[in-house]
């Protein structure tokens, strides 16, 4: 009985051994950023961003204005009232100061949420990709973490997946 169960696990122990393993890899920096999702992303925060600087420009642009209207105004006043005229402009410029740094990480989270939206949706895309095609697993790799230091070429997923990514996306 010892020796059919020793028999039997052997067996099985070949058996898994003999089994062939799909493995495959992609450049994680390569498929997101040839992602056409995130090209687009990308444009719509250039064109964000521009519409911000504009906003920005002119805010400063009045409070410039008010500054030298201001400055004349000085030169007419007490010490008293040009101290008081001072700390108003001091906490208008802190105000805009605020507004815009405020304004700015705003749109800078968005877009990092945006991009994390992207990221989730590649993967979660690789996933399938591999479940559908056989792979026992698909590795990824990027510049900054190396996982991969040598696969075949022919092992390279990353073109294959991104225009299927892509052409996933246009059908949207």
């Amino acid at each position: 009985m010892k020796y059919l169960r020793l028999v039997i696990l052997m067996a099985i122990g070949f058996t898994s051994c003999q089994e062939q393993q799909k493995i495959g890899f992609i450049d994680n920096g390569e498929v997101i950023n040839a992602y056409q999702a995130k090209i687009d992303l990308e444009e719509t925060y250039k064109e964000k961003d521009v519409v911000f600087q504009k906003r920005r420009d002119s805010m400063i642009a009045a409070y410039q204005l008010e500054l030298k209207e201001a400055q004349v105004k000085a030169q007419r006043m007490s010490q008293a009232k040009l101290q008081e005229l001072s700390q108003q402009i001091q906490q208008k410029e802190q105000m805009l100061s605020q507004k815009i740094q405020s304004e700015q990480q705003e749109m800078q989270q968005s877009f990092q949420a945006d991009i994390d939206s992207v990221i989730v949706k590649v993967k979660g895309f690789v996933q399938d990709y591999g479940k559908t095609n056989g792979y026992t697993y698909i590795l990824g790799t990027s510049e900054n973490a190396a996982s991969v230091l040598y696969g075949k070429e022919e092992n390279n997923l990353s073109k294959e997946i991104t225009e299927a990514l892509n052409a996933a996306y246009e059908k949207k």
